[in-house]
């Protein structure tokens, strides 16, 4: 959705919590719904960048993920047999 587009849905939530109009659990369900909106449109606001702000995104080549060869040995690990416990446990 677009900022505007949630900002009216958030208008309009607010206006019906406000309106006095509407049962208590509804109620609830638009405040709900407005600090819901509120969290989304303040992220949306601190995440939108330029590439001028973060020049190094533009400089950056591309990379890509490479598989890598393990060779190591798995059988280079010692065996450790559990340990008996010192007594009963509780019931």
């Amino acid at each position: 959705m677009q900022t505007a587009q949630l900002q009216s849905v958030r208008d309009w939530a607010n206006e019906k919590a406000q309106g006095g109009q509407e049962p208590p659990w509804a109620w609830f369900q638009y405040m709900k719904l407005v600090e819901t909106l509120d969290a989304i449109l303040a992220g949306m606001a601190s995440t939108v960048t330029t590439t001028e702000d973060l020049p190094e995104l533009v400089a950056r080549p591309a990379t890509h993920l490479r598989l890598a060869a393990c060779n190591g040995s798995q059988d280079t690990s010692q065996f450790r047999p559990c340990q008996p416990s010192t007594g009963p446990l509780p019931m």
